[in-house]
C-alpha cells in the first residue's frame, strides 16, 4: 500500500493552530503527556494479555524509553504496549472522539491557557508535541498484528500514513525539536521532567545510551505503584502530578483520598475531587473515570459498578487485591465483591466531604458550585443515602446572599410555619422577581430557590426534611396567615375590591378564558402584581412542564389556577367595571390578564397576534 495523504479533522487542525502558535510557558508538559499515552498503552497490553498472552510475544517486561540524537535534533519516546494499526492510527492521531468535537469546540475561549487546559481533557494530549516539535513521527504496531505503519505530520493541516515494514510492537513517537525547544535535548533536562511529572508511573522510563551523557541506560523513575507507598512518604506535589496523570488534567486536585481498606474485603483507593468541571459532566452516558486495578495489574477505567453516577467527577484509581487477575469487564457488572468496594468507596468519600464542609467551609462552597449539581443527584437516586446527601448540600434562597444548608433554613424558620418554602426556576435572579414570592417576602418568611434540573426529581421524591414538609411556593391553597413574620400591619395594605364585585370578575374571568385555566381565585400571597398563575397539589410543576415542552417530551399544557389580587388599582377597577357595565370588553381584559401572567413566567402568550391586538386597544383607549 503506498503512502497516503490525509487532511485532519476541522476540529484538530483548530487545536494544532492553538498548540502551535501557543504562548504557553510550560512546554516541558508535552513529556508528562507523551510518557502518560504511552503509560496507558502498555497498561491496555497487561490487561489483553491476560486473556491472550501471545500478544505480548515473550517481552512482558514493560518500558518506556527515552532517546534523544543530538546531531539530528530528535527526541523518541518509545513504548512496548498495545500500540496502533491504521485505523487506530486515523481514528486516535486525526480526530477528536465524536462524542467530545462539539463540546471541544465549544469550550474554547481564546484564552490559550485556559485552551491547553483542555488538551488533556479531551483525550488529544499527543497533539502537545507539537509545542516543542517541527514535526512528529510515530512508527507503530499492533500487538497480535504483523504490519505496522508510519504516521507523520508537521501539525499545518494534513498528516501521512504509510506501511513500515520491521516496526517493533507499540509505539515510537519521534520529535524533530523546533530551534526554541533544544533545551529538551538534554539528558539531566528530561531526567529532572520525569521525576516531577512522572516519578509515580509504575513503569520504568529509561533514558537511553546517546543521550550525550556517557553513563548508558539508566531509569529516571521511581517505577513503583504510588498508591501503594505509605501516605507519610508521599508529598503533596507527588499527589498533584499524579492526578494530572490518571485525570489527565492541569488544574488542581480540591481533595485527595488516599486510604486502604482492610478486612474482609482488601482495596487500595487513590481518589482526587477535581478543582473545576470535567468537560463531560453532563454527558448523558454519565460514566465514572476511576481506574481499576487488580494486584497492581490495569483492568479497566470503565468499571461501571465502581461508582455511582452522582459520583462521577471523581477521577483516581482503586486496586483491588480480591479480583481474581483475569475477571472480564461482563463479569464486573455483577460482581459482590466491586458491589462491596463501591459501598466503601461511597462511605469514604462522603464523610471527607463532611469533613471538609466543617473544616473549611469557604472552600466547601467552592466545591458545590462545581459539583452540587451532580451531587444532589444521589438524593433521588440513593435512598440509603439521601440523609448524609441533603446534609451536604447547599441551597440559594431568600434569607442570605450566599450559600445556605436546609438544617440553616429550618432554624430560621417563622413562629407558626410548618413547611420549607421553595421555587424552582431558571435563574436566582429572575426567581427573586417571581409573584409568587411577594406574600412570603413581604412577610419575611425564606423561600429556598432551586435553579438546578435535578431539583425538579428530588424534592417530590424527599417530601420532607427534619419533620418540616417542602412545599413549593406555586402551589395554590398556602396559608400564609398563620404564620407571625414581620409584614406590614394591615391598615397599612390598600383596601381589598368589594367582595360582592370580586365574586363577580372571578365569575366573569372564568367564563372568559374557560379549559386554559383550571380555576381563578383571589389570592393572599401577591402583594404588588396584578395576576400570577399557580398549580394544584399534585400537578406538575411550572417549571418541570417548561423543561419538558424545550426537550419535545410533553405536547400539550396542564391548566392551572389563575390568581388574582384583590388589592391590586387594576384589579378593583375591573372589579367595579364589571359591576358597572357587565361582562362587556371582559373577554379582551381576561385574556390580557392571563397572558401577563405567563408572560412573567417566562412563557409566551397563548395568541401573540391576539395579544398585540388587545394591547393596542387598550394603549388606544387610553389616549382617548
Amino acid at each position: 500500500m503506498a503512502e497516503e495523504k490525509r487532511e485532519f479533522q476541522a476540529e484538530v487542525a483548530k487545536l494544532l493552530e492553538i498548540v502551535v502558535h501557543s504562548l504557553y510557558s510550560n512546554k516541558e508538559i508535552f513529556l508528562r503527556e507523551l510518557v502518560s499515552n504511552a503509560s496507558d498503552a502498555c497498561d491496555k497490553l497487561r490487561y489483553a494479555a491476560q486473556t491472550e498472552p501471545h500478544l505480548t510475544e515473550g517481552d512482558g517486561e514493560y518500558k518506556i524509553r527515552l532517546t534523544v540524537d543530538t546531531a539530528a535534533g530528535t527526541l523518541t519516546i518509545a513504548d512496548n504496549g498495545i500500540g496502533m494499526n491504521r485505523d487506530d492510527l486515523v481514528a486516535n492521531l486525526g480526530t477528536i472522539a465524536k462524542s467530545g468535537t462539539a463540546e471541544f469546540m465549544s469550550r474554547l475561549s481564546g484564552d490559550q491557557s485556559k485552551d491547553m487546559a483542555l488538551i488533556g481533557q479531551f483525550g488529544v494530549g499527543f497533539y502537545s508535541a507539537f509545542m516543542v516539535a517541527d514535526k512528529v513521527r510515530v512508527v507503530t504496531r499492533k500487538a497480535g498484528e504483523q504490519h505496522g505503519w508510519a504516521w507523520e505530520s508537521d501539525g499545518k493541516g494534513s498528516f501521512t500514513i504509510a506501511p513500515f515494514e520491521g516496526a517493533a510492537r507499540g509505539a515510537a513517537i519521534t520529535l524533530t525539536m523546533r530551534d526554541d525547544a533544544k533545551e529538551f535535548l538534554e539528558g539531566h533536562r528530561l531526567t529532572s521532567i520525569i521525576k516531577r511529572y512522572s516519578d509515580h508511573i509504575a513503569i520504568p522510563v529509561i533514558l537511553a545510551e546517546g543521550d550525550g551523557g556517557g553513563e548508558g541506560d539508566k531509569t529516571i523513575n521511581s517505577a513503583s505503584a504510588l498508591w501503594t507507598r505509605s501516605k507519610s512518604e508521599i508529598s503533596a506535589e507527588q499527589y498533584k502530578e499524579f492526578y494530572h496523570h490518571v485525570a489527565h488534567a492541569f488544574d488542581e486536585p480540591f481533595l485527595t483520598i488516599h486510604y486502604k481498606a482492610e478486612g474482609a474485603i482488601e482495596y487500595t483507593g487513590l481518589l482526587f475531587v477535581p478543582g473545576s468541571k470535567p468537560f463531560d459532566l453532563f454527558s448523558p452516558e454519565r460514566k465514572n473515570h476511576l481506574k481499576l486495578y487488580v494486584k497492581r495489574v490495569f483492568i479497566t477505567d470503565q468499571a461501571e459498578g465502581l461508582l455511582p453516577p452522582y459520583l462521577r467527577f471523581l477521577r483516581g484509581i482503586v486496586d483491588s487485591q480480591d479480583l481474581p487477575l483475569n475477571v472480564s469487564r461482563e463479569m464486573l457488572q455483577h460482581n459482590p465483591v466491586l458491589a462491596k468496594i463501591k459501598t466503601g468507596l461511597v462511605k469514604r468519600v462522603l464523610s471527607e466531604l463532611k469533613k471538609k464542609a466543617e473544616d473549611d467551609q469557604a472552600a466547601y462552597l467552592t466545591f458545590w458550585e462545581e459539583f452540587g449539581p451532580v451531587l444532589k443527584e444521589g438524593i433521588y437516586e440513593d435512598f440509603e443515602r439521601k440523609a448524609e446527601i441533603l446534609a451536604l448540600s447547599r441551597f440559594r434562597s431568600t434569607a442570605t446572599d450566599g450559600w445556605t444548608s436546609l438544617a440553616e433554613a429550618v432554624a430560621r424558620m417563622k413562629d407558626g410555619q410548618e413547611a420549607l418554602y421553595f421555587a424552582t426556576g431558571d435563574s436566582v435572579e429572575s426567581l427573586k422577581k417571581s409573584p409568587q414570592l411577594e406574600g412570603f417576602l413581604a412577610k419575611g418568611i425564606e423561600v429556598l430557590l432551586l435553579t438546578d434540573p435535578i431539583d425538579e426529581f428530588w424534592v417530590p421524591a424527599v417530601g420532607e426534611f427534619e419533620g418540616k414538609a417542602l412545599k413549593a411556593v406555586t402551589e395554590g391553597g398556602l396559608d400564609l396567615g398563620k404564620i407571625k413574620g414581620c409584614d406590614k400591619a394591615e391598615e397599612d395594605r390598600p383596601a381589598p375590591a368589594d367582595s360582592g364585585d370580586l365574586d363577580l370578575l372571578i365569575a366573569g374571568l372564568k367564563l372568559a378564558l374557560g379549559d386554559a385555566v383550571k380555576d381563578v381565585k383571589a389570592s393572599e400571597r401577591l402583594t404588588s402584581s396584578a395576576v400570577c398563575l399557580v398549580i394544584e397539589e399534585g400537578q406538575m410543576s411550572m417549571h418541570l412542564e417548561k423543561l419538558l415542552k424545550a426537550h419535545r417530551q410533553l405536547d400539550r399544557e396542564q391548566p392551572r389556577v389563575l390568581e388574582i389580587n384583590p388589592r391590586h388599582p387594576l384589579i378593583k377597577s375591573l372589579a367595579a367595571a364589571i359591576k358597572a357595565k357587565g361582562r362587556e370588553g371582559i373577554d379582551d381584559q381576561a385574556w390580557l390578564l392571563y397572558d401577563q401572567a405567563r408572560i412573567v413566567e417566562g412563557e409566551a402568550p397563548t395568541d401573540p397576534v391576539a395579544f398585540a391586538r388587545r394591547l393596542a386597544q387598550v394603549m388606544e383607549h387610553g389616549l382617548a
